[in-house]
């Protein structure tokens, strides 16, 4: 009865939520008739006879659009014409889809399955960077999308904690799974218990990172449990709340049984987002939760009801991806709280379930080797995926090239040479065949869920670039995807992870395209900083 009354209230939030669309549809289509662009204007680039639809005003009708100097310089049904032509004829013109929670944003091959994907915004704010002048510096003038990331709490940890520690990337997600550990890296972040001058000076290295423009922050207590301090959680969001950003959270625990459940992670950051401001922004729920994510998802939506800024994000996977010391998938967690065993645990390296001899050997020689897990049942993740009140993310992580062990990264790595979990190749599409194929949700909603909701979130949270961002209106950046909704299909498999999607022949970054007939075009890099104001 409870899953099936969870259906029932999702199915009717879907269902208002198409009803507001068809409200407020024809009212949005009155907004173009006064455009200050002529439609005699010969634009950089027109996108003529697509079915543009604006998760904000809920616009959704055939329409041309033109593009000029980077910006959406005309929506109409009048004919119009420009240096370029894309016939959008039987496909949606939507938003460039946003990604919050991304690890592959910040070298080549991650930005071509993200494009590949429909992504023109991934962010790296859950793991975060650190230095974050460095991680910004190393993308400038070369980057096919748009980049931003979070201040790293995780590698702010690592750095005080391992004096060995040198990392060349900024991203200590990109130092885990490095299979030769260059920056050595060793997760003493984990269980690193810091003392109160040292958490004075992790502040200090945090604020350090927000200074220099980082968009929120990124905290990770679920990979150290027993090393993070209910005084550094508090210092996490006094600060968030003293700059008007947010943290993007893996909360402390994955689990559905007494006393550590997956949403009391949820719940200690809530506390001090009441007590403090800003905003929280809760990854991947349904991994942490597990069976109580309708549960938390209720939470987190009764709290943005009281003036709260929160938010749930779900990928569409009920498989998740880690490290292999990540600290709940140790076996008093992983099978007793999550209810799972060793062999739900696969390595990439070798596509191999795991042993428990196997496991204690990754812990000791490689605890950031790549794994693929077992975690949420499925039901459950297609039912949080489709609640309007959460967003969509794809917590995308480097994949590993099958007959080397080396991360790809080099954008010229064959997509099928690569293994790894599926989500950073197939993510948005998947969401968007579920919509055709389960009827999951109102195609808006799903648009809205991968675009507009990413934007709106945070620019409520000191983020204003985003005001120009998952929106397709006039004065807006052309940031675009188009996609046919009748063939648009995920590819990636576990075996295959970088398999790319397909159904989306062409995206615009900043009214550049950089996927045309369905290929990235190399050394294409019209991709903009989202980055906050640098102080010093």
């Amino acid at each position: 009865m409870k899953k099936a009354n969870g259906l029932t209230v999702t199915s009717i939030l879907c269902l208002m939520f198409m009803a507001l669309f068809t409200a407020c549809g024809e009212k949005a289509s009155d907004t173009t008739a006064g455009s200050a662009v002529p439609s005699d204007t010969e634009f950089d680039l027109v996108i003529l006879n697509g079915r543009v639809m604006d998760p904000e005003t809920n616009f959704d009708g055939v329409q041309n659009v033109g593009v000029l100097d980077g910006k959406i310089a005309l929506i109409t049904e009048e004919a119009i014409a420009g240096k370029e032509t894309i016939d959008a004829t039987g496909h949606v013109v939507a938003p460039g889809f946003i990604d919050i929670h991304s690890h592959i944003s910040d070298f080549p091959f991650g930005q071509k399955l993200s494009l590949r994907d429909g992504v023109t915004t991934p962010l790296d704010m859950e793991a975060g960077a650190y230095p974050v002048d460095a991680w910004y510096a190393k993308l400038e003038g070369k980057s096919q999308t748009n980049y931003g990331a979070a201040v790293s709490a995780a590698a702010v940890r690592e750095i005080l904690a391992n004096p060995d520690y040198k990392s060349n990337t900024a991203s200590i997600l990109l130092d885990a799974f490095d299979p030769h550990n260059r920056s050595g890296f060793n997760m003493t972040l984990t269980e690193f218990l810091p003392s109160p001058e040292q958490i004075n000076e992790l502040e200090s290295m945090l604020k350090e990172g927000i200074e220099q423009g980082a968009l929120g922050l990124g905290a990770v207590p679920g990979y150290m449990t027993r090393g993070t301090t209910s005084r550094e959680t508090i210092m996490w969001q006094r600060l968030m709340g003293e700059h008007g950003l947010s943290t993007v959270l893996h909360g402390r625990f994955s689990s559905q049984m007494p006393p550590s459940t997956g949403i009391l992670g949820t719940q200690e950051m809530l506390a001090s987002v009441a007590a403090y401001g800003g905003g929280l922004y809760v990854s991947h729920i349904h991994q942490q939760a597990l069976n109580y994510t309708p549960t938390a998802i209720d939470l987190l939506d009764a709290a943005k009801t009281n003036g709260l800024k929160t938010v749930a994000a779900i990928y569409p996977y009920w498989q998740g991806a880690t490290v292999a010391g990540a600290d709940y998938l140790a076996p008093d967690n992983y099978q007793r709280n999550m209810g799972r065993s060793y062999e739900d645990i696969i390595e990439v390296a070798t596509m191999k379930p795991l042993t428990k001899e196997r496991y204690e050997e990754l812990l000791k020689t490689q605890p950031g080797a790549s794994v693929i897990f077992g975690g949420v049942e499925e039901e459950i993740m297609l039912s949080a995926l489709a609640d309007p009140r959460t967003m969509i993310e794809s917590d995308a992580a480097p994949l590993s090239i099958s007959e080397t062990g080396e991360l790809a990264l080099d954008w010229s790595t064959p997509f099928e040479s690569t293994q790894g979990h599926p989500r950073g190749a197939g993510s948005h599409a998947k969401a968007l065949r579920l919509v055709r194929e389960k009827n999951l949700m109102p195609l808006m909603l799903a648009i809205s869920k991968m675009s507009f909701m990413q934007a709106k979130f945070l620019q409520e949270n000191g983020v204003a670039q985003m005001a120009n961002k998952g929106r397709v209106q006039e004065g807006k950046d052309a940031d675009i995807t188009i996609f046919n909704p009748d063939t648009v299909t995920d590819h990636a498999t576990m075996a295959k992870g970088g398999l790319p999607s397909t159904g989306i022949p062409y995206v615009l970054v900043n009214g550049t395209i950089v996927v045309k007939d369905s290929k990235v075009l190399e050394g294409v890099y019209p991709g903009q900083p989202i980055r906050n104001k640098i102080v010093k």
